[in-house]
């Protein structure tokens, strides 16, 4: 376990700093959006704790995507004007308040609890969507050195270690929004402000969004499978789902960014 957190975390953070670097923004924004840290964080809880326990976390990961997306909303428009330390501060602040109002939902079967869950993601998600302000990429992008992205790596393994430490003493309800704790968000928007400035922050963030409905999906299933099947079949099921999901996703993009080409 304590290798899978000190490995995880950094080669993800190494293989979205690399797409953003080769892709661009968005590209490595709708990646790290991907259950590829919460979701083996998940299975450790899972195996560690019981099915009734990783079925909680789930649901809370799902609403969490709401306190995930506080945060990156709130960091897109802080960061347009101000530093990174403000930026930063005032995105955890957002996420805070928003991951304790999530704590205070009462105790309701685990369907209603999905539905409830699944509402919370839907509007985190949608706030992000319509109201994020839009990006204004600079004109060239700094080359991001084997120091930075040492650096990242270094910042994201400490945040998990962290992360789960805490998630671990924590009960389902704040494991589950651990899980999803936006420690990606803070180490690529902090990086990323600093090299490239606000425009490639808000492009990276507005990324993020479109990787939300295969976390969405991940969750949810997990939710609905995990109380009556076994712990890694129903995390495999989760995991296809999830790139199905992203597949599908990609591709409704990719055709409505060559609808106005045509048009054109």
């Amino acid at each position: 376990m304590l290798a899978l957190k000190l490995t995880l975390v950094p080669l993800f953070l190494l293989l979205v700093s690399l797409s953003g670097r080769w892709w661009g923004p968005t590209v490595a924004g709708c990646l790290a959006a991907l259950p590829a840290i919460a979701g083996p964080i998940l299975y450790l809880m899972t195996v560690e704790h019981g099915r009734d326990f990783g079925t909680q976390a789930a649901l809370l990961a799902l609403a969490a995507i709401f306190a995930s997306e506080a945060f990156n909303f709130a960091y897109a428009w802080l960061c347009r004007k101000h530093r990174w330390p403000l930026a930063l501060g005032g995105a955890m602040l957002a996420w805070l308040v928003a991951a304790w109002a999530l704590t205070q939902l009462p105790a309701q079967p685990i369907s209603r609890a999905a539905v409830w869950a699944l509402l919370a993601a839907t509007l985190g998600a949608l706030t992000s969507q319509l109201f994020m302000p839009r990006a204004e990429l600079p004109g060239t992008v700094a080359a991001l050195g084997r120091f930075e992205l040492g650096l990242r790596m270094l910042a994201g393994a400490l945040l998990t270690l962290a992360v789960t430490a805490l998630a671990g003493r924590a009960g389902p309800s704040w494991s589950g929004l651990l899980a999803v704790f936006p420690l990606l968000s803070i180490v690529l928007c902090v990086s990323s402000q600093r090299l490239h400035g606000a425009g490639f922050v808000i492009a990276l963030l507005r990324g993020m969004v479109n990787g939300r409905p295969a976390f969405a999906a991940f969750c949810l299933w997990l939710a609905l499978r995990l109380p009556a099947n076994d712990t890694l079949p129903s995390f495999a099921e989760a995991a296809l789902l999830a790139v199905l999901v992203q597949g599908a996703v990609r591709w409704l993009i990719g055709l409505r960014s060559r609808q106005p080409a045509k048009a054109a």
